[in-house]
């Protein structure tokens, strides 16, 4: 009897979970309601968020720029520039592209160029007359020190030309030091679904702690592909502001992955990889030359000064002995 009621109290309980379950898989659906629309629905209020800040973004960043484009020069420079017809005389096409290529946008830069290119030969040979004329006193005659004067003034024509091939320079080597680790940046967001505009601003927001030069240059990237109707025009100028041969290849990569519907993550990989295994040549290529270039301190600073200390104590002894 034990058995028996043990039997039917098992299948009872079986019953009841088997009601209970499909009672359960038919009301709930109706008690829960379609969660579609709710996910929905806070998807668009997130997107209505994102896009109200986004806006407000470029509000900000449009105000910004209006500020840093419209660097219009001062008129009584740019009259005396204009007057004196300094753009032919004194710059050609590629003068505006290296002031590009060293950060220096808009036309202020360029009439404060040509300004300096003609004001600096003077101010240097005014002070190189009045140094060699009343400072020093040279016991030389006059010719001698205007000669001199003179070459110190051509020295001041060509210095705005230095300071520029300087400052590119400096931003060539930020950008170049910084290029793998943006490369692996932008390759992440591109693998994780992002277009390659919003990879490029994200990586210029990340990329600004490292090189402040190439963060601009991704962000006007960003804008060109935006607003260009050719976005290879966008990545061929990103090319020629740098003036790097490792952003040209990966500029060309991206306009023929583009130009064939190849996948970009793909050219990313291919091309991070080629930029890492560059460094590390150009790393372990300045590591084999430091040997050459320590053998002349060496010789000159460092075996004098051993010498020293190892023939010292016997000339002293022998000194002492001969004494």
């Amino acid at each position: 009897m034990s058995e028996l009621l043990s039997q039917q109290t098992i299948i009872l309980a079986l019953t009841v979970l088997a009601v209970g379950g499909t009672v359960y898989s038919l009301v709930i659906p109706f008690i829960e309601g379609d969660k579609l629309k709710s996910r929905m629905k806070s998807v668009a209020l997130e997107r209505d968020k994102l896009r109200a800040r986004e806006r407000a973004r470029l509000a900000n960043e449009k105000q910004s720029s209006r500020v840093s484009l419209r660097n219009a020069p001062k008129k009584r420079l740019q009259s005396i520039v204009d007057q004196l017809n300094l753009k032919n005389l004194m710059s050609d096409e590629k003068t505006a592209f290296r002031l590009v290529q060293a950060g220096l946008r808009g036309p202020r830069p360029l009439y404060t160029f040509l300004f300096a290119r003609l004001v600096m030969p003077v101010i240097l040979f005014v002070v190189a007359l009045f140094y060699t004329f009343i400072v020093l006193q040279l016991e030389q005659p006059p010719m001698v020190n205007v000669l001199i004067a003179s070459v110190i003034a051509f020295i001041g024509y060509y210095a705005p030309d230095l300071y520029v091939k300087n400052r590119i320079q400096n931003r060539q080597t930020s950008i170049n030091r910084a290029w793998p680790d943006a490369l692996d940046l932008m390759l992440i967001c591109v693998e994780s679904g992002m277009s390659i505009e919003v990879a490029f601003r994200k990586v210029a927001e990340e990329i600004g702690i490292q090189s402040v030069p190439l963060a601009e240059e991704l962000t006007l990237t960003n804008a060109e592909l935006s607003y260009l109707g050719d976005r290879k025009q966008a990545y061929e100028n990103l090319a020629k502001r740098t003036g790097l041969e490792g952003v040209k290849n990966v500029s060309l990569a991206l306009i023929q992955a583009e130009r064939y519907g190849t996948p970009v993550s793909q050219a990313l990989r291919v091309m991070a990889d080629e930029s890492r295994s560059q460094r590390m040549q150009a790393a372990e290529k300045k590591a084999a030359a430091l040997p050459p270039k320590l053998t002349v301190p060496m010789i000159v600073f460092f075996l004098p000064v051993l010498l020293a200390v190892i023939i010292g104590p016997v000339i002293i002894q022998a000194m002492a002995t001969f004494r």
